[in-house]
């Protein structure tokens, strides 16, 4: 299994401890996890996704302008995008409303980014048992169980994350997992500081 303490502490010097020893614990009960790769992956992912194992629930605590660099096609100017500038349940409600499963008022802000994975939208909620308790999605042990479980079972291009991570992909591991191209260098490095602890 390799040294999981050493890879995360080397991709997050400071990642809390609760963090550290949850996956410890978990990962050797994990049939999933049974490559070095795979380890390496979900370490480096979820470094990238979680801000170094710190942030459990997603910052959206945006100033206008960073508004319209990160969701350009929402936020056209910043006159439109300051009404939502600094207030993160108008804005959580505004960018996840309507989509990912939230079909109710105030949906986009209870199933907001949480999790070392950031899982968001009431549909990956439901599908992975914190519907009614969005916040259980926070503590370390269910973030790590809900990140591998995400890893195995979710796809593209015919593939899970996980499979593409055994074929040295993180590209389209960090697609499954954002679905976008959101921080790839970062992620590739922090995945392989990982897989060289390990």
């Amino acid at each position: 299994m390799g040294d999981i303490r050493a890879a995360m502490l080397a991709v997050a010097p400071s990642a809390p401890d609760e963090a550290v020893t949850a996956l410890i614990a978990i990962a050797p009960t994990s049939r999933a996890l049974r490559t070095p790769a795979r380890l390496a992956a979900l370490i480096g992912q979820c470094a990238h996704e979680s801000g170094g194992f710190k942030r459990t629930s997603e910052n959206l605590n945006y100033s206008a302008k960073r508004l319209c660099q990160v969701w350009p096609s929402r936020f056209i100017n910043q006159e439109f995008a300051s009404s939502y500038a600094r207030n993160p349940e108008k804005l959580a409600n505004e960018v996840y409303g309507e989509r990912m499963g939230n079909v109710n008022p105030g949906d986009g802000w209870r199933f907001r980014g949480r999790g070392f994975i950031q899982l968001t939208g009431r549909s990956n909620y439901q599908e992975f048992g914190c519907e009614d308790d969005p916040d259980k999605a926070a503590e370390p042990e269910t973030a790590w169980r809900i990140a591998i479980q995400f890893m195995d079972t979710h796809s593209r291009n015919g593939k899970t994350a996980f499979e593409w991570a055994d074929a040295g992909d993180t590209a389209q591991v960090g697609r499954i997992i954002n679905g976008g191209n959101h921080g790839q260098a970062e992620r590739a490095a922090l995945t392989a500081k990982a897989l060289a602890a390990l």
